[in-house]
Formats: C-alpha cells, sequence, structure tokens
C-alpha cells in the first residue's frame, strides 16, 4: 500500500509537476549537446534528484517498489516474458529473412567495443534506471496517491509515450523512414503509443510484483538485446556480402 498523509493538495501538486517536468525533460535536455555527451552521468544525477524529491513528498521505499524482499518477485515476475524477448532477438538476428527488421542505422555503424558500452553502461544506467525510477518507481507512486490506481498506470503510461517523441523523431531521420515533418506524423504518433502500451505493461508488472525489479529486467532486455541483436545482424550480413563476393571472383 502506498503511505498517504493527508495533504491531497500538495500530492496532487507534486503528481502534476513530476509529470510535466518528466514530459517536457527528454524533448528538451535531450536535443542538448551536453546531455548526449555525458548521457549516463547526467540522467544518473537526475536518477538521484527524482528519490530526493520523491522521499521529501513523502514516499517510502516500498510506495518506488525498492523493497528489498521485493526484488525475488520482480524478478520471478519478469523472467518468462525476458526470457522470450531475449529469444525473439536472437531469432531476429539469427534468421537472414528477419534481419532487416533490426536495420537500425544508430546501431549497425557500431563497431563491438561501442554496442558493448551502450549494452553495459549507456542503456542500463543512462536509460533503464533513469526512466524506471521516474517513471515505473515515482511517478506511478506519486499518482497512486491521488488516482485510482488503474488511472495512475494510463496516465504513467501516457506520459513515457510523450517522453520519447524527440528519440523517435531522430530515429526515424536516420533510418530515413520519415523526412518531413507531415510524412513524420503518423510514425511518431504510431510509435508513440506503441511505447506508451509498452509502458503500461511495465506499470503492470510493477503493480503485480511490488518491485521496481521487474519493469527494469524486461526493459533491460528490450533495451540490450535490441542493440545486440542489430549489431550482431549487421555484422552477420558483412561476412555472408564477403563470402558471396569471394564466391564470385
Amino acid at each position: 500500500m502506498t503511505s498517504h498523509r493527508s495533504r491531497p493538495g500538495q500530492d496532487a501538486a507534486f503528481a502534476v509537476i513530476l509529470a510535466a517536468m518528466l514530459a517536457a525533460y527528454n524533448n528538451l535536455a535531450g536535443r542538448q549537446r551536453w546531455h548526449e555527451e555525458w548521457y549516463p552521468v547526467v540522467n544518473l544525477g537526475a536518477t538521484g534528484v527524482a528519490l530526493a524529491a520523491a522521499a521529501a513528498s513523502g514516499l517510502t521505499a516500498a510506495d518506488l517498489g525498492l523493497r528489498p524482499d521485493r526484488l525475488a518477485a520482480g524478478l520471478r515476475s519478469a523472467g518468462p516474458p525476458a526470457a522470450a524477448l531475449a529469444a525473439g532477438w536472437l531469432a531476429l538476428a539469427a534468421v537472414p529473412a528477419t534481419r532487416p527488421v533490426l536495420g537500425d542505422q544508430r546501431v549497425t555503424g557500431l563497431s563491438w567495443p561501442e554496442a558493448a558500452y551502450q549494452a553495459a553502461v549507456r542503456i542500463p544506467v543512462g536509460t533503464v534506471l533513469w526512466e524506471e525510477t521516474a517513471f515505473r518507481g515515482v511517478l506511478q507512486a506519486a499518482l497512486y496517491r491521488v488516482l485510482p490506481r488503474p488511472a495512475a498506470m494510463v496516465l504513467t503510461s501516457a506520459v513515457f509515450g510523450v517522453w520519447h517523441i524527440r528519440p523517435t523523431v531522430h530515429a526515424l531521420r536516420i533510418n530515413q523512414v520519415a523526412t518531413g515533418r507531415r510524412a513524420g506524423l503518423g510514425p511518431v504518433t504510431a510509435a508513440v503509443a506503441g511505447t506508451a502500451a509498452a509502458g503500461l505493461l511495465l506499470s503492470a508488472l510493477r503493480e503485480r510484483s511490488g518491485s521496481l525489479a521487474a519493469p527494469v529486467l524486461l526493459h533491460l532486455t528490450a533495451n540490450c538485446g535490441a542493440t545486440l541483436a542489430a549489431r550482431s545482424a549487421a555484422g552477420w550480413n558483412i561476412r555472408r556480402a564477403h563470402i558471396v563476393a569471394r564466391s564470385i571472383r
């Protein structure tokens, strides 16, 4: 149960301000060069600020899904879907016919050391830890104090979708999926809606397990798995092209 003191006005203000700040953060700070260059460090600092703000607002470790005794339950809850997702990434990368699905230009041009850095540092610290703490941890708990739990989960997921507008536009441009504003509106809207739906699944895992470990594990598998699968597929395609080129000489 979420701890709740008799201060509904302050609780509502905290939730509204937090939601607005998160909706803006990734779409504004993410545009800055310093944010890109210091991504894990900046977002690790933002994680600390979010936790400090949560504590000051009266949220406890239990409210945030950080109770140590719920860790095992969180890992058990996310284990099967994470394993299925990892198997899916492996299958996509291993089968030549499905490798084009993984052709993300943000990843395929990386060296293996660069891809390893993404999967071991940038994504876990700069993306997953920060986003799960901010959304399924602090925001979801803050909204639980002022809204019914299903509504709080839906709103958390909607803000999570808005958070991804700028990264989606960036990805579409790099991959040359959409170049003009009107041409990109449909793909961006679809991607944001899909991200919000994924956020709802992560919120449900957090709710069911009582632990932030559940959405963290699945989020890690999704993002790190996508990076490693895309880099693997690119490497296999290059080797296959070399083999074909040698065979026709």
